[in-house]
């Protein structure tokens, strides 16, 4: 699964989804993570309040289950959320290092339910059943 995180210094989260300067994505499983991409932006944070400035990031986080940021706003949340993307806050800037080091820990584990299904994001959607019977539409 992929992870991104808001982040101004590469190496925290310390950074609000809609100005942060970058976003680093990880793969991460049980067994280890590993560093993926840093997508970088900057000239596009020119004006507050200007909800232009989250499709890029959105587009750069599309594939990724899970977005750690520092803050968000109700609007950038919802957009988020829609792209089945889960946004978790940090209460204060926190390394990137260790927040993964404690998720791969849980992912080892029995993860919690809405984990387990950020896990599926990537699957197939046939895949979510084991019988394709029970679809309902």
């Amino acid at each position: 699964m992929k992870i991104a995180f808001a982040t101004q210094d590469q190496q925290r989260v310390d950074a609000h989804f809609g100005w942060a300067k970058h976003l680093a994505v990880y793969e991460i499983g049980p067994e280890g993570y590993a560093f993926v991409q840093d997508f970088g932006f900057g000239e596009d944070l020119a004006e507050d309040g200007n909800e232009d400035k989250l499709a890029p990031k959105l587009d750069a986080i599309r594939d990724c289950a899970i977005v750690y940021v520092a803050a968000i706003g109700g609007s950038a949340a919802a957009r988020v959320v829609a792209s089945k993307i889960h946004p978790i806050k940090v209460p204060q800037p926190e390394p990137i290092l260790d927040i993964l080091d404690k998720l791969q820990d849980v992912l080892k584990g029995t993860p919690p339910p809405w984990l387990r299904k950020a896990l599926l994001k990537d699957r197939a959607p046939d895949t979510d059943f084991e019988n394709d019977d029970e679809v309902k539409s």
